[in-house]
């Protein structure tokens, strides 16, 4: 691991554990700057700041840079903060609604960091079932929130977005939680048919949060950094929130469960490099968290997966050229469910199946005739996306694609 990266888990693993970095040797103002970047691209920029302005470097560190970064971390938790009191006045009104959502990842997540605010969250998920999302939307109305996108098929989608205007807040409704039509992970769905009955409520900031059960939730939240992985990469904050969960619910936690439902999915290689993310580099106690033994026994090499991580940020979007490379990699993973060789194709980046296009073309569900049309309007989009973009080129995301798939075959994920 670069020093770059290693200053960064370090200060990551400070602000986990609430404490403050003593760094003594100065830094470059670059290298500063280098460290909030990284900081960014994870989505954990008021978690490392705070755990660094302090520090004798950042004391001799250049002021008018930590000024504009104190700035943007101030606006970033205030916005949280935002969030966080507009979710809480939704699921009131949504229980006196009647309707029965359950809250994942976000506030249930941020309710593990010692300082809840600093841990960002783009959105919040909420997931009712079926049978209620009918409900779920008009009540969301009178609430006065609005769908994001108005193309999105709210009659099929899985998932529909909805923000409220004048305020930061912004839910994806669900009605799985993945994509049913992925041939890559959409069969992940079977393992949480009945989570609805399985829910369980948490106080979290004197209010009653209902969300999955802890065995379920740990699951989802492998199974989420799991499906990012086998798109273009998920990020750091990811293995924070799988590992502080294993640690404060794990006594809870059905861990041989967890472990078959892992291996079932080709998954278990993948969360036990997870795991050993975090005990080296972060706050994992394995004996704190009850881990399984079957876990403990696993010989697995961890290195690649960070790196890959550290240069992918958050959701692997670091640049466009790596989230075109998720077109092959998923290929790849769908190949390999068949019994068939992962091919690198460069037809198959440009013209995905009518499937793969569904989500973002969704009159392709009644019309798959003009998957042609979807086609043109892709890579015309991609063109304008080419002309704009330095990061972004077909022959980086072959190569990055191939990489990649590399690593999944590393972690088994591929056989």
């Amino acid at each position: 691991m670069d020093v770059k990266n290693a200053r960064f888990m370090e200060a990551l693993k400070a602000s986990l554990e609430n404490r403050k970095v003593a760094w003594e040797a100065e830094l470059s103002r670059q290298e500063w700057m280098e460290l909030f970047q990284l900081a960014q691209a994870h989505h954990v920029l008021p978690m490392i700041y705070e755990t660094v302005y302090a520090c004798p470097a950042a004391r001799r560190a250049d002021a008018d840079l930590f000024a504009a970064y104190k700035g943007q971390v101030r606006r970033a938790v205030h916005m949280q903060i935002m969030k966080t009191s507009e979710l809480m006045g939704m699921l009131r009104h949504l229980d006196k609604a009647g309707v029965k959502p359950v809250v994942v990842k976000g506030i249930v997540c941020r309710d593990l960091y010692p300082v809840p605010d600093f841990r960002m969250s783009g959105d919040e998920d909420v997931v009712v079932p079926p049978e209620q999302f009918a409900l779920c939307d008009k009540a969301l109305r009178v609430f006065g929130m609005v769908p994001a996108d108005a193309n999105v098929d709210r009659e099929h989608a899985y998932e529909v977005p909805y923000g409220k205007p004048g305020t930061p807040v912004y839910i994806e409704l669900h009605r799985s939680l993945f994509p049913p039509e992925s041939e890559a992970y959409g069969d992940l769905n079977r393992f949480f048919e009945n989570l609805h009955e399985r829910r369980i409520e948490l106080t979290i900031q004197g209010m009653t949060v209902p969300t999955l059960a802890p065995t379920d939730h740990l699951f989802y939240l492998i199974c989420h950094a799991f499906k990012h992985f086998l798109h273009s990469g998920f990020g750091i904050r990811q293995v924070c929130d799988v590992v502080l969960f294993a640690n404060r619910y794990g006594s809870e936690i059905d861990w041989d469960s967890l472990y078959d439902c892992c291996r079932e999915i080709h998954a278990e290689c993948f969360a036990a490099a997870m795991f050993e993310i975090g005990r080296k580099y972060l706050v994992f106690d394995p004996n704190q968290a009850c881990l399984t033994q079957a876990w403990r026994n696993m010989d697995v090499d961890e290195t690649e997966m960070l790196e890959d991580l550290l240069r992918g940020g958050i959701y692997g979007d670091a640049s466009m050229s790596r989230k075109h490379s998720s077109g092959m990699t998923l290929d790849a993973v769908s190949a390999s469910k068949q019994g068939k060789q992962p091919r690198s194709s460069m037809i198959k980046l440009l013209f995905p199946s009518v499937q793969k296009m569904t989500a973002k073309y969704p009159y392709l569900r009644k019309r798959p005739w003009l998957l042609p049309v979807a086609w043109i309007s892709r890579l015309t989009k991609y063109a304008k996306e080419n002309g704009s973009m330095k990061d972004n080129s077909m022959a980086d995301s072959l190569r990055i694609g191939k990489e990649r798939i590399e690593i999944l075959k590393k972690y088994r994920i591929i056989r």
